[in-house]
């Protein structure tokens, strides 16, 4: 029986990714307001939440090595087209954190987490021994020789938006929840609280190194991605995670499960569509200036996502899948 819950929790990730991305697109600078509050908050969080549950799929979905190399192949193509005209694209990393996972698929579940602290560990030293502002433009947050090797390898693995080391750590993690047995009252209890501890657990550094210069790293911002911020993160998403699949049948009673879990089976699709057509209006409008208000691109965010939710509806009819997910269908089984 497919989990409602997980369809919600992605189109809650994909809700959240929508307003930290047209944030930063029409370069709207915070303000200290409600609004602004919530959008700092989701950022990284959001996109974090996403690759768990990406990272559940995978066991859910139980797909063989071929088939996975395949869906990374094709993520990684959608990527680099992507990055043509989104630089904070998160397709390709997924590409790279799916071609790690591979040695993983069979492995014990104590493996996985073993594997994941490892990933985090391997990001932390990274943080530590290597420059992490190499190549960067803080003012601009544009990224210099991306599109050489040794600017393509720096920001995929070590200090991109999303990168391998830590990040893939998110992944596995979510391979690890997918062998739970989700349905389980006790299980989704256990992600909420245990979820809720690790998030609480993971801000306290932040609080008690204020004025530190070890606040960047032990803090909970995902720029750059420290070990704090792994743990608030994680946990935060299994906390949203456990919250969806235990409402998601009163959620079903009040008839609005599947409004909201139709666009996370879309979620691919939707992703690429807040990009070209989300971000286009704002540039056809002439808005990626700074010139809107915080309250602004937050209402145009959130009318996006109800934007979503009815085209999704409408594609329904047309297709079980949206476009691109019958792509990777299509593709993977070529390598069943």
């Amino acid at each position: 029986m497919r989990l409602h819950g997980l369809d919600i929790a992605r189109f809650l990730a994909f809700c959240g990714m929508v307003l930290v991305n047209f944030r930063i697109a029409a370069q709207v600078d915070p303000d200290g307001s409600l609004v602004s509050s919530l959008t700092n908050a989701l950022e990284g969080r959001a996109s974090a939440l996403f690759v768990v549950l990406a990272g559940i799929g995978l066991s859910i979905g139980q797909a063989s090595r071929g088939v996975l190399f395949a869906r990374a192949m094709v993520l990684f193509a959608l990527g680099v087209l992507n990055l043509t005209i989104f630089e904070a694209d998160i397709l390709h990393f997924y590409a790279l954190y799916f071609l790690l996972a591979l040695p993983f698929l069979s492995a014990p579940p104590p493996a996985l987490l073993w594997a994941a602290l490892g990933a985090v560990t391997v990001g932390f030293l990274s943080l530590i021994l290597l420059d992490y502002e190499a190549n960067w433009d803080w003012q601009t947050f544009t990224y210099a020789e991306f599109w050489t090797l040794e600017g393509f390898l720096r920001h995929s693995f070590f200090n991109g938006w999303h990168p391998v080391f830590p990040w893939v750590g998110f992944v596995l993690l979510g391979m690890w929840i997918g062998r739970l047995d989700l349905h389980r009252n006790a299980i989704q209890i256990r992600l909420i609280l245990g979820g809720l501890t690790a998030a609480l657990i993971g801000a306290l550094p932040r609080y008690l190194l204020q004025g530190s210069e070890l606040a960047e790293v032990f803090g909970t911002a995902s720029i750059p991605p420290g070990p704090f911020y792994m743990l608030a993160a994680s946990g935060t998403a299994a906390l949203v995670i456990g919250l969806m699949l235990r409402i998601g049948d009163q959620l079903d009673q009040l008839g609005i499960a599947e409004w909201l879990a139709a666009p996370g089976r879309m979620a691919l699709s939707l992703y690429v569509i807040h990009i070209l057509l989300g971000m286009g209006i704002l540039e056809a409008m002439g808005q990626l200036d700074g010139s809107l208000t915080p309250q602004e691109i937050f209402g145009f965010s959130l009318g996006f996502c109800a934007f979503s939710m009815m085209l999704t509806w409408f594609w329904n009819l047309l297709a079980k899948r949206g476009p691109l997910e019958e792509l990777m269908r299509r593709t993977s089984d070529l390598f069943r």
